[in-house]
């Protein structure tokens, strides 16, 4: 099992910046990639960035070039720095970690509440 524990969500102003962090645990070591998800209301949810094992890297058209994500090996944590923050960018972000051994297994943290006011 993989337990994933998001902070970092707020409130903020249209143009600015947020950290988001997720700490796993676990059985950890075999995992293919962790990464982010988001959902808006009325809306299903969607990729918006995600970082391989060897960290490569891929991100949603609408954020790239405004977020950036990251890890740190040592201390089992993703991170996703989210920049020039828009009002639709505004959702519940959900930590994402999958293993891929013949079939896929992905495992979710409970959300962290992001709103970016206009």
């Amino acid at each position: 099992q993989v337990q994933l524990v998001e902070s970092g969500g707020g409130l903020v102003q249209s143009g600015g910046s947020l950290r988001l962090s997720c700490a796993a645990s676990g059985r950890i070591s075999d995992l293919n990639a962790m990464g982010w998800y988001r959902q808006a209301p009325g809306k299903e949810r969607e990729l918006v960035a995600s970082i391989t094992r060897a960290g490569n890297t891929k991100y949603a058209a609408s954020v790239t070039g405004r977020f950036t994500i990251s890890k740190d090996n040592a201390k089992n944590t993703v991170y996703l720095e989210m920049n020039s923050l828009k009002a639709e960018d505004t959702a519940i972000y959900y930590c994402n970690a999958y293993r891929l051994i013949f079939i896929r297994t992905d495992y979710w943290g409970q959300g962290t509440q992001v709103t970016v006011s206009s």
